[in-house]
């Protein structure tokens, strides 16, 4: 008789693996007066991210999705007349759930990096303090309308109303927004404010003096993402 060894077992095939979570990506936001540069210094910060082959979306508020854009020339345009403080501070928000929503937070959860002008600290200082609804209020109604989401970093580019109201008007001429507008005493109260939360919370403010030129703004932001923990140096590095 002959003895034939057994066939061997039929081998298993490989357990699937899911693909690896993408890392959280990385929020930045500049925040400061009119005239300060936040739009300058976003593009600044987009553009040399993206150069590095990061994967970079800049967005603004009010604005960043259709929403938004239609909210931001509704409320900013003089010509649509005159809105009260609450419905300003109330359309801000709605514009700021359906930003975060439909864009931000989809962006991050990818691991893309976003650079925002502005976000829910703009609310607290304008409506919260220029429009005098209180910082702590507006800022409440924020955390509702962004579920609590924060930036990893704030950069506040800090500027005298004076300065700003001379930039914007070598800029734009008379032409301005409802908000730019409004008189020095307006935005001193905002430019208080603004400060007022950096020093609430420094582990996530940048704070920088915005009359330096643009070019030495633009090397301190970068040294203040390099400093933040977990994905943000990554992005930095």
């Amino acid at each position: 008789m002959t003895f034939r060894p057994a066939p061997a077992p039929p081998s298993s095939p490989a357990p699937e693996t899911s693909p690896a979570p993408a890392r959280r990506g990385v929020f930045v936001v500049f925040e400061g007066g009119d005239g300060a540069g936040k739009s300058t210094q976003a593009r600044l910060l987009a553009d040399a991210l993206r150069a590095e082959g990061h994967d970079v979306v800049r967005t603004r508020e009010p604005g960043g999705t259709p929403l938004g854009e239609r909210v931001r020339a509704l409320v900013l345009d003089p010509a649509h007349g005159p809105v009260d403080a609450r419905t300003e501070a109330l359309l801000f928000a709605a514009a700021r759930a359906a930003h975060v929503e439909q864009l931000i937070r989809p962006a991050l959860a990818a691991g893309r990096t976003v650079v925002c002008d502005r976000y829910a600290d703009s609310s607290a200082a304008y409506q919260g303090a220029g429009r005098g609804l209180g910082v702590d209020r507006v800022a409440e109604l924020n955390a509702w309308a962004t579920t609590g989401l924060l930036p990893d970093l704030t950069v506040l580019l800090d500027v005298p109303a004076t300065t700003g109201r001379t930039r914007r008007e070598a800029r734009d001429g008379d032409a301005g927004d409802r908000l730019e507008l409004e008189p020095d005493a307006f935005h001193d109260a905002t430019r208080e404010a603004f400060l007022e939360l950096a020093a609430r919370a420094p582990g996530r403010y940048l704070v920088l003096d915005a009359t330096r030129p643009a070019a030495e703004l633009a090397a301190a932001v970068r040294s203040g993402l390099a400093a933040l923990p977990r994905a943000a140096a990554e992005v930095a590095s």
